[in-house]
């Protein structure tokens, strides 16, 4: 097995997902609504042509940064083309610098007709490019709180959806007995009796501290609000009744669980995979890991952090498909046809689901072999039965730089307190926003 690439190309997808994307289930975005002349003249024409159909449209251009998607959508323009008679050029993008070349074309008015950003910072750098495509007939299958928004209006349509959670073994975890403080607490204290694992967290930034910790965040009236809050100092965490909790049940997991400070990734999943952990604090994406290990031997699924009885998965949205609002009109009118064909037609949706490989953020595609967990993620994606990814709202590297070495502290001192852990992630927070 080639596991350690494979290892690295999830905690690096994991880490460049969260330091660049916004909250994924209410849309990025803050700031001037977005505006332009030719956005606005060809909106009637856009919305009013749902498909290609027989129509001659202008040729467009896509420019996107997902290199694993950039053969089949290429293909996928072919078919296109066919199909339709209309014609698609696909960008490709040089190196690690795509957001550097998007500024520089739509700069220089050379930019792509449709093109991609990351929910979050790159989101809004680009705002005031986007056209509103909030009346496009494709827009009303975006799944619950799933597309991209500003000042309310509908910018982006997400590529596909990623989502974490507590990933169990259903052998040796119910969910009906992990719904709240008490109940998690009993089962990981009923598992360490019975000599296994109850759960695992892992020590890399992200699957430490940076996932767990999103769910106090997101469970807040206004995710993005609080955190602004929180980077004026006008709340805390410590004085916040959801990480009061948080901290209780950070005081459960050190008390029951193996030191993830001991604990690398690949251990983290190999250890689940062999049932020797019944729970792991984990995405989707972990299952291709698990998959290396063949027939598991007993059934798994996704379930939520269940802190203040929370029953929602975290998912969210790593980029976007948006259109250049600043593009000549005819070109706008093409590009929401393409997307309408790429979101409607069964080419299009096939190739999301088995060439792209995403899971769908659209209601009307259907994807019947998923794996469990990707499954579970679809499951609740549809059914807006999601918590957003808030962490993507953090000062860019705090994670990484500030909350997770005071996370190592919390679980390297035995004598430090769930309580004394928030006083030190606000204390870090406060010094990071400086």
């Amino acid at each position: 097995m080639k596991r350690s690439k494979k290892i690295f190309a999830v905690l690096l997808a994991t880490a460049l997902t969260a330091a660049l994307a916004g909250c994924g289930s209410s849309g990025g975005g803050n700031g001037a609504s977005p505006s332009s002349d030719a956005g606005s003249k060809a909106s009637s024409t856009a919305s009013a042509s749902p498909s290609a159909g027989g129509e001659k449209l202008k040729k467009i251009s896509i420019f996107q940064s997902k290199v694993e998607i950039a053969e089949p959508l290429e293909a996928l323009a072919k078919k296109y083309t066919e199909e339709t008679g209309n014609e698609v050029d696909v960008w490709g993008s040089v190196g690690d610098s795509y957001a550097t070349q998007l500024q520089a074309k739509l700069t220089a008015n050379q930019g792509p007709t449709i093109f991609s950003v990351a929910t979050g910072e790159e989101a809004d750098k680009f705002k005031s490019y986007y056209y509103d495509m909030s009346n496009e007939p494709y827009v009303q299958y975006i799944a619950p709180d799933m597309a991209l928004k500003i000042d309310g209006k509908v910018v982006g349509v997400p590529y596909g959806v990623e989502g974490f959670g507590l990933v169990y073994n259903k052998s040796l975890v119910d969910p009906a007995n992990v719904k709240d403080l008490n109940s998690f607490t009993q089962t990981l204290q009923k598992l360490k009796a019975e000599g296994k694992n109850g759960l695992s967290l892992s020590q890399e930034a992200y699957f430490l501290i940076g996932h767990i910790l999103n769910t106090p965040f997101a469970l807040q009236p206004d995710p993005k609000a609080f955190v602004e809050k929180l980077n004026k100092g006008e709340v805390k965490m410590a004085d916040t009744k959801e990480f009061q909790e948080f901290a209780k049940f950070m005081d459960v997991i050190k008390a029951n669980t193996p030191n993830p400070m001991q604990v690398k990734y690949d251990t983290q999943m190999g250890d689940f995979a062999t049932g020797k952990t019944a729970m792991v604090h984990q995405g989707n994406w972990s299952y291709s890991m698990l998959k290396d290990y063949g027939d598991l031997g007993f059934d798994i699924g996704m379930m939520p952090f269940p802190l203040a009885g929370n029953d929602k998965l975290a998912v969210g949205v790593a980029s976007n498909w948006v259109i250049n609002g600043k593009a000549d009109p005819d070109e706008i009118k093409a590009a929401s046809a393409f997307l309408n064909w790429l979101f409607t037609s069964d080419t299009g949706k096939n190739a999301i689901v088995k060439d792209f490989k995403f899971i769908p953020a659209m209601t009307n595609i259907e994807a019947n072999n998923l794996d469990p967990l990707s499954k579970a993620v679809y499951e609740a994606t549809k059914s807006g039965k999601t918590i957003p990814w808030a962490f993507n709202y953090f000062p860019q590297g705090i994670i990484v730089n500030d909350l997770a070495p005071v996370a190592q502290s919390y679980f390297l001192d035995k004598n430090m307190t769930g309580e004394q852990l928030l006083k030190n992630l606000d204390a870090a927070w406060a010094k990071a926003v400086k």
